[in-house]
């Protein structure tokens, strides 16, 4: 009897996993829309990618691996057993490589499908929102197959795709932040005007004072840590040059004019950018070669090793022995989970950020329990996209594309690897994307303010 009733509950759940996403409820979960779950979904399946990436780059894995016997080229040896496994490959920066490129193939397989689907009547929409235990297959063939992929050019190659898939996430990771910069004033706002005005325009304002004060705080340590009085002249020029347009949005955001156009404009939005803005500064200098101006590569690549001259680029460690929880890559890391997250529950108002990431006008996170409740009690995902879809499903994943390439460059710490594989070296552009990225980011920021006075034809509403 009890296999019996066993046999019914596995066979209950490859149903769900084999179906749609209102499977991936169960009455204990609240009701929410599929639109929703599918995202979360997928979003899953890249965090879960993320995780073996950084089990891969932990340092003494490969250790680890050849002491199991049989297992590693070089390793443990049984007898009458052949060690076949290349334990250089599934460890370190190169293992970090190819789980990314399974991770985007997938995600690229994935957008090139979900073109052009408007509504959950297009066949592929349940591709979309159901089979997940064949997706999770698919993603583990992908993942398998990278890893037989010879060495070559292939890793200097997917640097490059790397390096330009980074930039444009970073853009969209400041999109999202502007986004709900502006989802949480709003909220703020409306709580104030209907409860008590002090208490929340107070919490509002501490918190803006609070992010100002980091940024400050992070312009005062960039001067002080990496920069010096004869050298580093880049830096000073990336430091002065954010510090003054963070100034600039900041006073553009409180105009007269932009307050009357856009009324939910203010400074806790400026706050956020201009602390995001500094981080993307302090990550870009972490990535300066020169380890005169780079005290966090000093710290990290042979610390008790002479200092080379200024401007010669200094050769890190072996991929093995290269550590990628230096500060800025835990926030990055933190940063992307965040942005991960929001971009899949997500539920806005904002006509310009909604047109930016290719999303309708927010319905809310849960859904009417009466309706998603059905016949059987058992409440399930509801269908809010058969009129149609909430989201760009291809841009979705698109976006997913552009992450899983921004969590390769982050474990990697943004290092070029050489020609044969034995050392990895920080470059400058990579600092330049990274700054880069921050002047763009300013600017789209500083358009979304501006716009509705230099096109008042347009609705920005």
């Amino acid at each position: 009897m009890g296999a019996c009733l066993a046999l019914g509950s596995l066979a209950s759940c490859a149903s769900c996993l084999c179906g749609s996403a209102s499977c991936l409820l169960s009455s204990c979960c609240p009701s929410t829309y599929n639109s929703t779950i599918s995202r979360l979904a997928f979003s899953f399946l890249l965090l879960l990618g993320t995780m073996v990436s950084v089990i891969m780059i932990l340092p003494g894995m490969e250790e680890h691996l050849k002491k199991i016997p049989g297992f590693c080229v070089g390793g443990s040896y049984v007898p009458g057993i052949e060690n076949k496994v290349n334990c250089d490959v599934i460890v370190g920066y190169k293992s970090v490589y190819r789980m990314c490129f399974a991770m985007a193939c997938f995600f690229f397989l994935f957008s090139i499908i979900m073109i052009r689907v408007r509504s959950s009547k297009d066949p592929r929409a349940a591709i979309q929102n159901g089979f997940w235990f064949f997706k999770f297959l698919v993603l583990v063939g992908i993942t398998v197959g990278a890893f037989f992929i010879p060495d070559g050019i292939f890793t200097t190659v997917w640097y490059y795709f790397g390096v330009v898939g980074s930039f444009i996430f970073i853009l969209i990771q400041l999109i999202l932040l502007v986004d709900f910069a502006h989802s949480w004033n709003q909220a703020w706002l409306e709580k104030a005007e209907e409860g008590n005005r002090k208490c929340w325009f107070g919490a509002l304002l501490s918190i803006t004072i609070i992010n100002f004060a980091l940024a400050f705080t992070a312009v005062v340590l960039f001067y002080v840590f990496y920069t010096r009085p004869d050298d580093c002249t880049e830096h000073k020029v990336f430091i002065s040059l954010n510090l003054l347009f963070c100034i600039v949005v900041s006073v553009v955001a409180v105009l007269p004019k932009v307050q009357e156009a856009q009324p939910s404009s203010g400074l806790l939005q400026a706050s956020i950018i201009c602390l995001y803005t500094m981080y993307i500064t302090w990550s870009a200098m972490s990535n300066n070669p020169n380890k005169q101006c780079n005290p966090s590569l000093l710290s990290l690549v042979q610390p008790n090793g002479p200092t080379p001259p200024p401007g010669l680029p200094a050769p890190t460690p072996a991929p093995g022995n290269v550590q990628w929880w230096d500060a800025q890559g835990v926030v990055g890391l933190i940063i992307f989970l965040f942005c991960t997250l929001y971009a899949s529950i997500r539920s806005s108002n904002n006509s310009q950020v909604n047109k930016l990431m290719q999303t309708e006008e927010g319905q809310g996170l849960t859904a009417n329990i009466e309706s998603a409740t059905g016949e059987d009690g058992v409440r399930r995902a509801v269908d809010n996209e058969e009129d149609g879809v909430t989201y760009s499903y291809s841009f979705f994943h698109f976006s997913l594309l552009l992450a899983s390439l921004y969590i390769m460059m982050t474990l990697t710490n943004w290092y070029k690897p050489d020609t044969d594989y034995k050392v990895m070296q920080s470059t400058m552009p990579a600092v330049w994307v990274k700054i880069c990225s921050s002047w763009l980011g300013l600017g789209i920021y500083l358009w979304t303010l501006v716009a509705p006075l230099v096109l008042p034809d347009r609705d920005f509403n």
